[in-house]
């Protein structure tokens, strides 16, 4: 699972600024993602911000009072099927839909070390920790992070051997819990911050955080599976995106955001070394994204991950981002950028876990963990010579060109 940065950017028109300075009236309306870098720029920019306030309270004729204002009409359960959208006054951005219910809570034998938030939902360790200090491990935690790295992927393998049209992500979610009870390990994201599954899968325009349901994955999907375990005291966390029958693969922009998001994590696993700045990750990320007419979301990052599930260092994904610190043996973080067809602007559905992209274009993310050597890095998630997925090459459309 991803961590949101530390500082947002500017809404200032041109600024690229980092930004903590929250609009009052944009907090009074339930609007989220409205920062500024400063009082001055909030007032050069004042003219075009409050059309937004008008906006969120319904009062131009594309008005998003359902995007932020949770709807509590829930529609009806279909006669034949039982199942139904949970949100069905919401102003969803793409066409991608939640399919209701969900299936019960799935429990993990005692037998089993649980992380501390299993039973409360808080993940109290994550909250006391010095934001400034990077945990080095020693060569037992780093044996341990490695063993554990290696069993979530092998549950990422497994679960993605799965994917075809007709499963639904519910049934991919029971799959990835029984594969991490088999390894004697909890599936991390489970009611972490009361988060209701064991893993997360995002289908298309959904850029992280989509919750399993009883939507059945049909030929043309893009999905990504996000696994993350805890095993004997150390947290694994990867995912992959992965295509859902052959008119995915054969749908240029399809391809064109997978395969942009998977270059860009190789792009910024290039430059991890001893030393190495981790704002620097940002700027390779983006520069490779834009080459492909790609976009790079900023609300999510990367994050440091051993014994907690997410701690210090932040990895921001866009360019000029002003994390601080820098690589050091022993370190372990993960790198995730999550790249999209069109904006950034990402826009949370009302189980307020699932984030989607504002304009429903589609998005892809790839992760993996990592462990600063010595002399480099060591990809502890690295895919295996049987892993599933892969590359897949650009397709050509009529005319014999590639498509863009």
């Amino acid at each position: 699972m991803t961590e949101p940065p530390a500082k947002k950017k500017c809404l200032g028109i041109g600024c690229e600024k980092d930004a903590d300075l929250q609009c009052p009236t944009c907090l009074k309306l339930g609007i989220n993602d409205s920062y500024f870098c400063s009082q001055d720029c909030f007032k050069k920019n004042w003219g075009e911000h409050k059309a937004m306030h008008k906006t969120a309270q319904g009062k131009t004729q594309n008005g998003i009072l359902h995007s932020i204002i949770t709807p509590k009409v829930v529609s009806k359960p279909d006669p034949a099927t039982g199942l139904y959208n949970p949100f069905p006054a919401f102003s969803f951005t793409g066409p991608l839909r939640p399919v209701y219910p969900l299936s019960e809570r799935r429990t993990v034998p005692k037998s089993i070390p649980y992380p501390d938030y299993a039973e409360s939902g808080i993940p109290k360790s994550e909250r006391f920790i010095n934001r400034n200090k990077f945990d080095l491990l020693d060569a037992k935690g780093q044996d341990a992070m490695r063993k554990a790295c290696r069993l979530g992927r092998e549950v990422l393998d497994i679960v993605a051997a799965e994917i075809r049209p007709g499963v639904t992500t519910d049934y991919l979610d029971e799959i990835c819990h029984n594969a991490c009870i088999e390894r004697k390990s909890y599936p991390s994201p489970l009611n972490y911050n009361f988060f209701p599954k064991s893993f997360c899968t995002s289908v298309n325009e959904v850029i992280c955080h989509g919750i399993p349901d009883q939507r059945a994955l049909v030929d043309g999907d893009i999905i990504n599976l996000d696994v993350s375990l805890y095993h004997e005291g150390y947290h694994a966390d990867l995912n992959e995106t992965y295509y859902v029958g052959d008119k995915a693969k054969a749908d240029p922009d399809s391809v064109r955001v997978v395969e942009t998001a998977r270059e860009c994590l190789d792009e910024a696993a290039k430059l991890i070394k001893p030393g190495a700045l981790i704002r620097e990750f940002g700027n390779a990320i983006e520069k490779h994204a834009k080459s492909r007419n790609c976009s790079v979301i900023r609300t999510y990052c990367g994050h440091g991950v051993n014994t907690l599930f997410h701690c210090p260092p932040n990895v921001p994904h866009y360019a000029k981002n002003k994390a601080v610190g820098e690589c050091k043996p022993g370190m372990t973080f993960t790198i995730e950028p999550m790249i999209a067809l069109g904006k950034y602007r990402d826009v949370t559905w009302p189980d307020n876990w699932t984030s989607t992209t504002v304009d429903g274009k589609r998005t892809a993310q790839f992760e993996h963990t990592y462990l600063v050597t010595e002399t480099g890095v060591e990809v502890l998630t690295a895919r295996t010579p049987t892993s599933p997925g892969g590359p897949v090459p650009m397709p050509t459309v009529e005319n014999g060109t590639n498509g863009t």
